[in-house]
């Protein structure tokens, strides 16, 4: 079955990552763009030798074509265009973060609920084979009991105190309300969130943070340093951030039985090792570079679930629980207090 996709935004993503993935990927026809000016999406609609290009969202939602939609507008818009989606019977896949809230996070998966649709989240990382394979090897237990778990994707410019500023059609990475009240962490902090939660199979139930924002002064951070406690006691930490040039960003997690030890693989594209070492098991595994190999495996996998071949697991409650952390986090950066994650009913 293939499926037809719309895509919601003419960004750098959309452009140079997502849609050549999906010319890779099985089972999978770009049918349509939107954006607000159809200049830009008609030139987007010509690079990629996609049909129908559109300046209304509800004409591209209104596609016969189009089957399922990629969302990577704007982070606030990320709520009422998914709603909208799901009220015109589209699957969505929308971009991290979720939502700029937990109550829209909450009504984007309600939403998809009660229209009989499918929602993920662009969550790449769950589809390195590497991170894969730790999960597994968390199941298993092969480092016995955790303690803990940590996790870095940092990046920068040598000689830049502060990342140079976002202009254009880029500048709402500016502005608090679009963003979602972070900077850095709704760039690559929410992918080490959710992958935390992934490969250990936990939920990260309090956090402590120290950023360099999140005051009046400063609304937006550009790096931060958190302090997690998962639900069933075991430590860990988070560091992300946009001043810290030629980073080595890693995942690691120890236990009782040993450690984890995945090196370069918490980035863009397929990359980096594994190194487990245990009582049970001794492995080393290297990853070539492949920078759409991510994409394309998130593209087939949420088609799949499309076609009811089984769930797409970065899921539309994945999302909703990385938003949740999220919000904690600005919270403790802002007051200075740690703060404990509550469930929210859906």
């Amino acid at each position: 079955m293939t499926i037809g996709w719309g895509i919601i935004s003419t960004g750098r993503h959309p452009d140079v990552k997502v849609v050549p993935a999906m010319k890779l990927a099985a089972d999978t026809n770009v049918v349509a763009v939107y954006s607000r000016d159809l200049g830009r999406a008609s030139a987007f609609a010509d690079r990629h030798g996609v049909g129908n290009a559109y300046d209304s969202l509800d004409a591209l939602l209104s596609d016969p074509g189009v089957d399922a939609v990629f969302i990577s507008s704007p982070n606030s818009l990320h709520a009422e265009q998914t709603i909208a989606a799901a009220n015109a019977g589209k699957h969505v896949l929308v971009e991290k973060p979720m939502a700029v809230s937990v109550d829209q996070a909450s009504e984007m998966v309600g939403a998809v609920r009660d229209n009989g649709v499918k929602l993920g989240v662009g969550f790449h990382l769950r589809f390195h084979p590497g991170h894969i394979k730790v999960r597994e090897l968390m199941e298993q237990e092969v480092v016995g009991v955790p303690s803990m778990v940590q996790g870095q994707w940092c990046l920068g410019q040598r000689g830049a105190v502060q990342p140079p500023t976002r202009t254009g059609l880029s500048a709402w990475w500016g502005d608090p309300a679009m963003i979602g009240g972070a900077s850095t962490l709704m760039g690559t902090g929410v992918h080490v969130i959710d992958l935390l939660q992934y490969l250990t199979g936990r939920a990260i139930a309090e956090v402590s943070a120290l950023t360099d924002g999140q005051t009046p002064e400063r609304p937006l951070e550009q790096a931060a340093a958190i302090v997690l406690r998962f639900d069933d006691g075991t430590l860990g930490s988070i560091t992300v951030g946009r001043r810290m040039p030629d980073t080595e960003n890693d995942a690691m997690i120890y236990g009782s039985d040993d450690r984890i030890v995945l090196s370069g693989t918490v980035w863009e594209s397929q990359t980096g090792s594994l190194d487990v070492t245990s009582e049970t098991v001794e492995l080393t595994e290297d990853y070539a570079r492949e920078p759409l190999e991510l994409y394309r495996l998130q593209i087939e996998a949420f088609n799949r679930a499309v076609a009811g071949d089984g769930e797409f697991h970065a899921s539309g409650e994945d999302g909703l629980s990385v938003v949740r952390v999220t919000s904690a986090i600005i919270e403790s950066a802002s007051t200075g207090r740690s703060v404990k994650i509550e469930p929210t009913a859906v």
